[in-house]
């Protein structure tokens, strides 16, 4: 089979089985939640959006948007529900708020459900698979030589394009839009190698361990998330620099956590604005008195995500990641 059709009816298969079983649920919204579909579905997200980049740009944008459609009202689901479950046992949360957290989340629930069935992934009229299976067939896909150099392109641009994102450079000034778009896109560089089943693999040089020692802590290293896919039947590969990719995860980890920091004060004003309808700015303050926080404690984050973002940068970790494609096992 071509590999990259195959990549995605692994997927896809994974997709199905999950989708077969939440339609068996009560509540299949909740099913899929609960059952980590989000991560199958991040997976076809990427493998659409790598593939819309290198040719047949409509048909794989068209998927993408479908997965995204998914894959974001599960994110919604989430969002709600683990500040739900973190307010749950906070003493200082008033109990309004974690009850508006928890409506919300059922809210989202029902949102998925009803796109779930609107959309026809489940129900009498689920045909959305078998389409998108049927479509895929017919796209142009490439050689596996061809395809590797296009996939190392893809990287090479997607790395200029983060590099030309100059908020960490002028200090990044909003979490939502400056740190969390940032992280999100160098997540992605992350993604695709799960996503491609083994096509992409890392390589130790033995140059690179002494610029990325800060980076490389037990908790990286030994992440389940760096390990690369088996390579299977491929011959053609794209090579990363292993401690490169150690120090890109290291830095969506750490934006990560300022991200989540962060983001439980705009979770608790939401509340505030909806439940107590004070303005957006009274709201935030009050949420940093809520939690015994520093005023100043959203500008601290956006610092900190400033600083680690230019130890990346003069670490040189995306500019050193890529080796190349090389022909391995024959």
């Amino acid at each position: 089979m071509i590999k990259g059709l195959e990549r995605f009816n692994f997927f896809l298969n994974k997709l199905e089985l999950q989708l077969q079983d939440a339609a068996k649920d009560h509540n299949p919204a909740l099913y899929l939640y609960k059952n980590d579909a989000r991560t199958t579905l991040f997976m076809l997200e990427g493998l659409s959006r790598l593939y819309e980049k290198i040719h047949n740009k409509k048909k794989f944008y068209k998927l993408r948007l479908h997965f995204k459609l998914l894959e974001d009202s599960i994110g919604k689901i989430d969002y709600y529900d683990a500040f739900a479950q973190s307010f749950l046992a906070h003493p200082l949360i008033p109990v309004h708020i974690r009850h508006y957290m928890e409506a919300q989340s059922r809210e989202k629930i029902q949102e998925l459900n009803e796109i779930l069935y609107d959309k026809n992934w489940i129900g009498p009229n689920a045909k959305r698979l078998k389409k998108i299976k049927a479509s895929l067939k017919k796209a142009d896909w490439m050689q596996p030589k061809e395809e590797m150099k296009a996939i190392q392109k893809f990287y090479e641009d997607e790395i200029v394009e983060l590099e030309a994102m100059d908020a960490y450079q002028k200090g990044f000034t909003e979490l939502e839009n400056q740190v969390h778009e940032y992280r999100r896109d160098l997540r992605w560089l992350s993604i695709y190698p799960q996503a491609l089943q083994g096509c992409i693999q890392t390589l130790d040089s033995g140059q690179s361990q002494d610029a990325c020692k800060e980076f490389l802590t037990n908790e990286i290293v030994n992440s389940k998330y760096n390990v690369m896919p088996d390579a299977g039947d491929n011959k053609w590969f794209l090579l990363l620099e292993k401690n490169y990719f150690y120090a890109l995860s290291w830095a969506i980890a750490a934006l990560g956590n300022i991200k989540d920091n962060g983001l439980q004060y705009y979770a608790i004003a939401e509340a505030l604005q909806q439940t107590e309808h004070l303005g957006h700015d009274d709201a935030v303050n009050k949420s940093f008195e809520i939690l015994g926080a520093d005023k100043n404690s959203i500008h601290q984050l956006l610092e900190e995500a400033t600083l680690f973002c230019k130890k990346i940068a003069d670490s040189e970790v995306l500019d050193r990641l890529v080796i190349g494609v090389a022909k391995i096992g024959v």
